[in-house]
């Protein structure tokens, strides 16, 4: 019997490299984006994001690596194919539309055909962003949502089977933001458009990825579907870069790291090893049971550990309750749902359940 055939990526870069001043900005990265798939480069300003987006698009360079558009090579070190014939859509932060045409040419520009033709294809695109109404008219008399949405339709207009998106929300105001996402995804998704979304913001990379590639320094650490790479982080920076995070510091003997809340379990590693265990603000429990009680026996399921209030802040849909232990004087913080506002000073059981934590060998920081 024999296999099916793998699909082929309608965009793969492989070992991709580039340096400034002797410093590797892009190291090494290698991603692959299939058909209608939407993956997002996602990491701290300063990591290799747009320096890699902008290699993609044939405005930099690379040093070293390739660059295949549906299996077929468009850049290496010696051959290249110019940036405008491509098929490679681009969408930033600046929407970058010219003032003095109107919308109907700006989305026309740089599309093919006849006069009839571009025309149709302006009246579809600005229908499908609900801005038909606009079509004779200026930039400057559109507000910035409906700014985006024009630039959205001119990237669309001569079918790119790649778009690149810098940022491109990041000017939006947060209550436009959320509906013009979710529109824009929803259009490249019916046009089987392969996306990849630069962004520094986690929640956007969940709302909107098939696929999330953190990247770090350079390099893609850790890659895979949202919910892979939220729930089973490479290591505490990527724990740490999608929310705020506690940690304990331990030590590993007979393959348990002891703590306030009792032991960990820490296989593999050997007797000795300085460990982080990380856990989110979420998963940081109030025993409201043991309220002024002392505490359990430790056990392996967890002991519930004497914290003091430090402050208590209500966030709109939950509060932020962070708390003192009394055995080291770490600081931890909790999120619980509604309205909780202990008093400071107030003294509370906490614990941990030991299926969200996560045990890491420590790197030595704090």
């Amino acid at each position: 019997m024999s296999t099916p055939k793998e699909q082929t990526p309608r965009l793969e870069i492989r070992n991709m490299r580039r340096s400034f001043d002797g410093r590797a900005v892009v190291d090494d990265v290698s991603l692959k984006i299939m058909p209608g798939q939407v993956t997002c480069l996602l990491g701290p300003s300063g990591c290799g994001k747009s320096t890699t987006l902008r290699m993609i698009a044939g405005v930099e360079m690379q040093d070293s690596g390739e660059i295949y558009v549906d299996g077929k090579l468009i850049c290496d070190t010696v051959f290249r194919v110019p940036p405008e014939r491509r098929e490679i859509g681009l969408m930033f932060q600046d929407f970058a539309l010219f003032p003095h045409l109107s919308v109907a040419d700006n989305v026309a520009y740089g599309l093919k055909g006849t006069k009839a033709e571009k025309r149709a294809r302006v009246e579809e695109l600005l229908a499908r962003v609900d801005l038909s109404r606009f079509i004779d008219g200026y930039p400057h008399e559109l507000s910035g949502g409906e700014q985006q949405r024009v630039a959205l339709a001119r990237a669309l207009a001569p079918r790119p089977r790649i778009m690149l998106m810098d940022e491109p929300f990041s000017g939006l105001d947060n209550r436009l933001r959320d509906g013009i996402r979710d529109e824009t995804l929803s259009i490249l998704k019916e046009e089987d458009t392969a996306v990849l979304l630069v962004t520094h913001e986690p929640d956007e990379a969940m709302r909107m990825a098939d696929e999330i590639a953190l990247m770090r320094g350079g390099k893609i650490v850790q890659q895979g579907a949202a919910y892979n790479v939220y729930t089973r982080p490479l290591d505490r920076a990527a724990v740490a870069f999608f929310s705020d995070a506690n940690m304990l510091k331990a030590k590993v003997e007979g393959s348990l790291a002891m703590t306030p809340f009792g032991r960990f379990l820490a296989p593999g590693m050997p007797d000795g090893t300085e460990v982080d265990i990380v856990f989110r603000p979420q998963h940081l429990r109030i025993d409201f049971d043991r309220a002024g009680v002392g505490p359990k026996p430790t056990a392996i399921d967890g002991t519930a550990a004497r914290a003091v209030v430090e402050r208590a802040r209500f966030m709109g849909n939950e509060s932020l309750v962070e708390f003192r232990l009394d055995h080291d004087g770490s600081l931890m913080k909790a999120t619980v749902p509604n309205v909780f506002l202990p008093k400071n000073g107030t003294v509370m059981w906490l614990t941990v359940p030991r299926d969200r934590c996560f045990v890491f060998q420590s790197d030595g920081s704090h």
